[in-house]
């Protein structure tokens, strides 16, 4: 095909430009519309998941490819920390009741997660898949890897909660009555990752500065706590 026939560095710019291009379609699209559905994250991930199958291009050389893009998460991630450092003096006070909070929040997700699936489905290694559901992406992989899961399944369970927490996240706890802004940021931090943490982001700094909060402790705690809790549920079911 003729995308063979390009310099790496032309193809690379032709991605790039593509990626961006999307993104800011759905971007403006979302705007627009006003409707929390219209995800641009997601929906440029499937559109440019046709786009490459359509000329036959791997994900590696895809990857590759926009590598300078994916290097530009790091200083996004540490853009992230901006609004949490403007509520740290509130943090201070709130924060051996916010990592009880969490604490006791993965250890409902996890066993609740594990003993649903083994119930219904009893297939281990679906049950430690799904039950690391609401972490970011390469911790939750990697804790699967280490715990005899799929890594296919945790990477599309983590895809969905993310998705679900940024679409249905503030309109239920609204409806539920929980309207705080640090108590939306945490719950939807903890359980739909970066993913939500970004849809919140666009309401206030105070949601995004306690979603940014709950995605790292959850994930930090996670990854200490999971280890030991899957094994001794597996125990105790046996």
């Amino acid at each position: 095909m003729y995308i063979d026939q390009l310099s790496s560095v032309a193809l690379s710019i032709i991605l790039i430009v593509f990626t961006v291009c999307i993104y800011q379609v759905f971007t403006k699209l979302q705007v627009k519309s006003k409707a929390i559905w219209l995800n641009p994250l997601l929906l440029s991930i499937f559109v440019i998941a046709l786009f490459i199958l359509y000329i036959d291009m791997s994900f590696q050389q895809y990857f590759e490819s926009t590598r300078p893009l994916t290097n530009l998460i790091e200083p996004a991630v540490v853009a992230l920390g901006f609004p949490l450092y403007q509520q740290l003096h509130t943090i201070k006070r709130q924060w051996k009741v916010i990592l009880l909070l969490l604490t006791l929040g993965v250890f409902i997700v996890i066993s609740v997660s594990m003993l649903l699936t083994v119930s219904l489905i009893a297939i281990p290694e679906i049950a430690v898949s799904l039950s690391l559901k609401s972490v970011t992406t390469p911790i939750g992989i990697a804790l699967t890897d280490a715990l005899n899961g799929n890594s296919a399944i945790t990477a599309f369970a983590i895809i969905l909660a993310g998705f679900f927490g940024a679409l249905l996240g503030p309109s239920w706890l609204n409806f539920i009555n929980v309207k705080s802004a640090e108590a939306q940021g945490l719950a939807i931090g903890a359980a739909s990752h970066a993913l939500g943490t970004a849809t919140i982001s666009k309401i206030s700094y105070e949601h995004s500065a306690y979603g940014s909060l709950a995605l790292i402790l959850s994930a930090v705690i996670t990854a200490v706590v999971s280890p030991f809790l899957i094994p001794f549920i597996f125990f105790c079911l046996n």
